[in-house]
């Protein structure tokens, strides 16, 4: 069995922000030459998400208004509190929606084909803009 580990790199200017990166996770698994398995993406940053959905932008703004009305940015919240002088650290909501979101995703290969349904794309969610972000991808399989 083939183990191939690729990072991605995102970065957003914006604060709150939804990428697609579908093509590039499916031109990972391309060059993998994996035939069946599966293709795991770990996000190891605690204020941005991965998940599955459509690539819509604009379901992409409303995600990200939901985001706000369950977490806001600006919200009365315990961390940032604890490190107010620190700009950085003032993301506590960021921290919230990440727990809600997950930092996994796991999609299986078929014929050498990422599988995805028809309307789902790989979505990278940044929830503390203005950070590059390494994003994990993992193939295994034959």
């Amino acid at each position: 069995m083939k183990i191939i580990w690729e990072e991605v790199e995102m970065y957003s200017e914006k604060y709150l922000n939804v990428m697609d990166f579908t093509e590039k996770v499916r031109s990972l698994v391309v060059k993998s030459k994996v035939k069946e398995g599966v293709v795991n993406i770990f996000n190891p940053h605690v204020t941005c998400a991965i998940c599955v959905n459509e690539n819509d932008p604009d379901l992409w703004q409303d995600l990200l208004e939901a985001y706000q009305r369950i977490a806001p940015v600006k919200g009365d919240y315990r961390h940032n509190a604890k490190y107010q002088g620190m700009p950085g650290e003032q993301n506590a909501h960021a921290h919230i929606i990440n727990t809600l979101m997950g930092s996994a995703v796991s999609l299986p290969i078929r014929q050498g084909n990422l599988i995805l349904g028809t309307w789902q794309s790989i979505l990278f969610i940044e929830l503390d803009g203005g950070k590059h972000r390494r994003i994990t991808v993992q193939i295994m399989g034959e």
